[in-house]
């Protein structure tokens, strides 16, 4: 799911509510230790793993601007390969839909749903994404 708009002012956030979904936010790194286009592996509670973006905002984004960029986090575990290795996937599109293709098998997901375009029958989970006080935090539903 993404939830988080940044451009090179103040950070414009939409999250869940604190109490709609049992979970935790995990503090991932610095907004500006991210580099557009490129992925980042998040730990977060029991070994979960997630594949953190930033990516440039797509010219029908309320929010497209020039230097603006959108977060996405998806699950980080490649379901073919079973491997950690979406976070160095190549991100991109399909039809105005950010994506990553998966290092290993080029298998293409969704950014914003985790939604295998390639086999409706594969997916991996998407969540959660939030920028306080400039540090990006990944949620972590229980």
């Amino acid at each position: 799911m993404s939830v988080a708009a940044t451009g090179d002012s103040t950070p414009v956030t939409e999250s869940v509510p604190e109490a709609a979904v049992p979970g935790v936010w995990v503090r991932a790194c610095a907004i500006d230790d991210l580099i557009v286009g490129r992925g980042a592996a998040v730990l977060g509670p029991d070994a979960v793993q997630a594949a953190l973006f930033r990516i440039p905002a797509a010219e029908t984004d309320r929010e497209a601007a020039p230097g603006r960029t959108r977060l996405y986090a998806i699950g980080n575990i490649d379901p073919y390969g079973r491997a950690a290795v979406l976070s160095r996937g190549l991100t991109g599109d399909r039809a105005g839909e950010p994506t990553v293709a998966s290092p290993l098998g080029k298998q293409v997901f969704a950014l914003r749903t985790g939604l295998c375009l390639d086999d409706d029958a594969m997916s991996v989970p998407s969540y959660a994404v939030r920028v306080v006080e400039r540090v990006v935090e990944v949620f972590f539903p229980a």
